[in-house]
């Protein structure tokens, strides 16, 4: 069991590099490796994907700019760039996320057991099938969230000169914000406390969501180390349930129930 007595006050950005620390507990790590898998392969090869369209793609966004803002270029075009990458490294983890949402609420409940010293839960593959249909529902119940809400924020970058500068800045709020839904709702789940419910919980601690949603967002960005920041981020979405929301929504055990 890990000390957790001190925790409860620390910042969501504490909890996002505690995440890479518990990826390497002994009796985690084997949890660790198919969200680590699943998320090399798929962001991996679509990174590699989009840096070889960005020189293609960059001049055709800009061209729509109008000419009596040609001189914003300079600070257009690096916006331009921040929010393909923000779009992108959001889509290809969302789809990363539903590939491996039974393995994350696998290695979320294992940790949670760990950092609580309670009996680990079965881990066998007939309780991943089980629960694999209930997961997929949540993440669509997610998507189904962030869907309209993304799709304003796309038409809003259409405006110009006003919305291509609000958009990146608007877009990476709501991504750090969404972020830190995805990976926190893993424990939440585990637990069933609903989606509303596991909303409102966070609206609570909104700060230190929204400082750990960030990070995650910006390490998303950063080659090599997105490879790894899925399974760093559910342990660290996790650490944070076990210190700021489990007691308060009265729960006391860890096995699904």
């Amino acid at each position: 069991m890990v000390n957790r007595s001190t925790s409860a006050k620390q910042s969501g950005a504490h909890y996002f590099f505690q995440g890479w620390k518990l990826i390497h507990l002994p009796g985690i790590r084997r949890f660790v490796l198919m969200p680590l898998l699943v998320n090399i392969v798929l962001m991996g090869c679509a990174f590699l994907w989009l840096f070889h369209k960005l020189n293609i793609w960059i001049p055709l966004i800009m061209a729509h700019v109008p000419d009596w803002l040609q001189w914003l270029s300079y600070l257009l075009w690096p916006l331009t760039v921040v929010s393909i990458l923000l779009v992108f490294s959001y889509f290809f983890s969302t789809l990363a996320n539903w590939i491996a949402a039974p393995f994350c609420g696998l290695l979320s409940e294992q940790l949670e057991a760990r950092l609580t010293g309670q009996p680990a839960p079965d881990a066998g593959w007939m309780e991943i099938i089980k629960d694999t249909p209930r997961i997929l529902r949540r993440e669509w119940q997610k998507l189904a969230w962030y869907l309209p809400r993304a799709l304003v924020l796309l038409i809003l970058y259409f405006i110009p000169g006003l919305g291509q500068t609000l958009a990146p800045v608007l877009w990476f709020l709501f991504s750090a914000w969404m972020l830190a839904i995805q990976y926190c709702d893993y424990a939440f789940d585990n637990h069933k406390v609903d989606f509303p419910r596991m909303r409102q919980a966070l609206r609570q601690n909104k700060s230190d969501n929204m400082q750990f949603g960030a990070l995650v967002s910006l390490f998303t960005l950063i080659p090599l180390l997105n490879l790894v920041i899925l399974p760093v981020a559910v342990c660290g979405a996790t650490a944070m349930w076990v210190d700021k929301y489990r007691a308060q929504l009265g729960i006391s055990h860890t096995r699904r129930q």
